[in-house]
């Protein structure tokens, strides 16, 4: 029995704020400006909005109610785009002031109660000088419909043919609001997998004492208590071995898929697993101090950025808007000087269709219609688009980083080489090996067993068999007395292990060492298989002119033979899944754009600080949900299809938005009366409603172009 820890564990009870609160608690940031990051809740300093927890919780209120007001909108609108287009088309019946009443109590909820939050995010950011898109859809559609209800209520002989905004007004927030939703479930996605994230470490731990072990929940450990772990069980926080030895799985941090063996005085992370051999730890760091924490906290502020199209348009807003204001103010004044009577309402038609005929209805359609059709094209391929951001980013990548374990390579070790000694041959090494390893429970023991079969050798059952964590396990099998383990586990029994010493250093992968009868006597080669169609992807990524580099937490002689046989000229081994991290940081300092292909729990925040993301859809739960594409198929082919396909919508939105940007450029100088000196024409309204509908319409006519598109090629 261990010592007692130093500490008085009377205090050891459970605490309020179980460890995924204290991380969620610890920061909190703007939803309009990522970079704001604070330790307690208050307001943007920018913007003035309420600041969230970094990590959002489990109150899905607010997607709640965002899905509330999102269906509400389009079961009010569709009716009003019917009542307001039916004239166009020559339906008489749908005409006169009853159904111009009818979209009025029809768009007002939408525009006030559904659109709340709009107006909301809009009025504050012209309470903070900080215009975005916002902004712009808060003055287009206010403008739009309150001209509407002035319309409705006064005769409008003296506003040449004026026509009515309420279905544009309506139209226009139910994207918006569509566009918040999709927003907050991904948010609401991303919120999951963080938790799930924090549930890797145990609630209970295991506290050394001197009356004896006491269970304690986890959150209540403080530095040097001391902690027993047992076979199976995951580490409830960072530590220090200080008894005992064991084979620890620290796959989901550094992605090597063999058990790694520790001892005294080694480290270990919390949420790692424990596959062999009882030990005790003593406790190093807690709560948001771990290292599984800091690479939470490092996924959500990364999660939080925002898209580059999404900055583009605020910057765009924040000119566009009081461009907008002064071209409307100039049309008023010209108009009350310049003008026909009545100059007053002329004055003010021209300068209302100004603000009107710049509401980026078509601005509104332009990226999500494309993405909508892209997203649908790629589902359709196995590959699944998780974000906006996600294909944007892809489309500019010039550098991509590759996960080994599980991306390049299967993720399992497989036996690949037997080196006999002389003693026996391999045919006997393996069918005695079989026997001896049949009852452990170790990776590589399964694989040995695994390969045997394969080779249709009958297995025979062991006696006197012994496991000895960390270290191997001895047998008798077949009369033979058998020995498998480490070279150290086999010299502390009497084995001559120079032999295996001197093979060992030209070998990369993973290593079990055989002695029969205390005689050396064989070498078990282990190592990840290659993906068959890894090779190819390497070459179709180079076609495309993108730079390729392989990282891996695995040994660097293990990771030199993979990138050798791939011809990968660049790789980075050992790495932490911080250090992978701040790989991609020193990448985006000199000018690449990064993408991260990977498939598990380590690979996380790698995925999260990439500029773009890839998972593969056998990978963990947690890589999937910080990636921002999943491949569902487990070829790597998906790869180079989702970075074709992303350039190929991003060319689609970028013509979508010279349509939407043009229609704005022709339009405003003609709402504003430009043509009226010479040809007496003043824009009416009606026609205008006509104009924006047109330039919706070729939007949506030039996404629809995507479902042509075929990936693979």
């Amino acid at each position: 029995m261990s010592d007692c820890c130093h500490h008085n564990h009377s205090t050891h009870e459970p605490k309020s704020a179980m460890p995924c609160e204290a991380v969620e608690g610890s920061l909190y940031t703007c939803p309009m400006h990522p970079e704001i990051l604070k330790e307690a809740p208050g307001d943007c300093p920018k913007c003035g909005m309420a600041l969230e927890p970094l990590i959002p919780t489990d109150d899905d209120s607010e997607l709640r109610s965002l899905a509330r007001r999102f269906w509400l909108s389009v079961i009010l609108s569709l009716p009003v785009v019917i009542l307001a287009m039916a004239p166009m088309v020559g339906m008489t019946l749908f005409h006169g002031s009853f159904t111009e009443w009818l979209q009025f109590f029809l768009s007002l909820p939408v525009v006030l109660w559904c659109g709340a939050p709009i107006w909301v995010k809009g009025l504050r950011s012209f309470a903070s000088g900080q215009l975005n898109m916002f902004s712009l859809i808060v003055l287009g559609t206010g403008t739009a419909f309150l001209y509407s209800v002035v319309l409705l209520l006064f005769p409008r002989s003296v506003t040449h043919g004026s026509g009515l905004y309420f279905e544009a007004s309506a139209v226009i927030m139910t994207l918006v609001l569509m566009g918040q939703w999709l927003e907050a479930k991904g948010r609401s996605k991303a919120g999951t997998a963080l938790r799930e994230l924090l549930n890797l470490t145990p609630p209970i731990a295991r506290l050394v004492q001197a009356s004896g072990d006491r269970d304690v929940p986890a959150d209540s450990l403080r530095p040097h208590d001391r902690v027993r772990i047992l076979p199976g069980e995951k580490f409830p926080s960072d530590g220090e071995i200080v008894e005992g030895w064991s084979a620890i799985d620290e796959s989901m941090m550094t992605g090597e898929p063999l058990p790694v063996e520790k001892s005294v005085g080694a480290m270990v992370s919390a949420g790692t697993l424990n596959t062999s051999g009882s030990f005790i730890m003593s406790v190093t760091r807690i709560g948001a101090e771990t290292a599984l924490s800091r690479i939470i906290q490092l996924v959500a502020q990364a999660q939080r950025s925002q898209a580059p199209i999404q900055q583009l348009a605020d910057r765009v807003a924040a000119v566009f808007v009081p461009v907008v204001l002064c071209i409307s103010i100039v049309t008023f004044a010209l108009w009350m000087l310049l003008g026909p009577e009545p100059r007053l309402f002329a004055a003010i038609t021209a300068a209302v269709s100004v603000i009107m005929i710049a509401c980026p209805c078509a601005l509104g359609l332009a990226t999500p219609m494309a993405l909508m059709v892209g997203i649908g094209r790629a589902a359709s391929h196995g590959i699944l688009v998780r974000s906006a951001e996600a294909l944007q980013r892809l489309a500019t990548v010039n550098l991509i980083a590759l996960d080994k374990t599980g991306t390049l390579t299967e993720g399992k070790p497989s036996l690949i080489a037997i080196h006999s000694f002389g003693i026996l041959d391999e045919h006997r090494l393996l069918m005695l090996a079989a026997g001896a390893e049949l009852g452990s429970e170790h990776p590589l023991a399964r694989s040995i067993v695994t390969h045997a079969r394969q080779q249709q050798i009958e297995v025979p059952k062991a006696t006197s068999f012994q496991s000895f964590a960390g270290g191997g396990i001895t047998a008798v099998v077949d009369k033979e007395r058998i020995l498998m383990g480490t070279t150290k586990f086999l010299a502390e029994r009497g084995v001559d292990t120079t032999p295996f010493d001197t093979l060992a250093s030209d070998i990369s992968g993973g290593l079990v060492a055989m002695a029969v009868n205390e005689r050396a006597a064989g070498l078990f080669i282990f190592q990840d298989t290659i993906r068959p169609s890894a090779k190819k992807l390497i070459g179709e990524l180079r076609d495309l002119g993108v730079r390729v580099v392989m990282l891996t937490g695995d040994r660097a002689s293990t990771a030199e033979a993979v990138a050798k046989e791939l011809g990968i000229p660049e790789y980075r081994a050992g790495l932490s899944p911080e250090a992978k991290a701040r790989e991609f940081v020193q990448w985006k300092a000199q000018g690449f754009c990064t993408a991260m292909a990977g498939d598990g729990i380590n690979d996380s925040p790698s995925l999260a600080v990439a500029d773009a993301s890839i998972a593969m859809g056998a990978g963990s739960d947690i890589a999937k949900e910080t990636a921002g594409i999943i491949l569902l198929r487990p070829s790597l082919e998906g790869i180079v299809s989702s970075i074709r396909l992303s350039r190929r919508i991003m060319t689609i939105i970028r013509e979508n938005l010279i349509f939407a940007f043009a229609y704005n450029i022709l339009g405003i100088p003609i709402a504003a009366g430009v043509l009226y000196p010479f040809f007496g024409i003043l824009l009416s309204p009606m026609i205008a409603a006509a104009a924006m509908s047109l330039s919706s319409v070729s939007v949506i006519a030039n996404s629809l172009r995507l479902k042509r598109i075929n990936p693979n090629r």
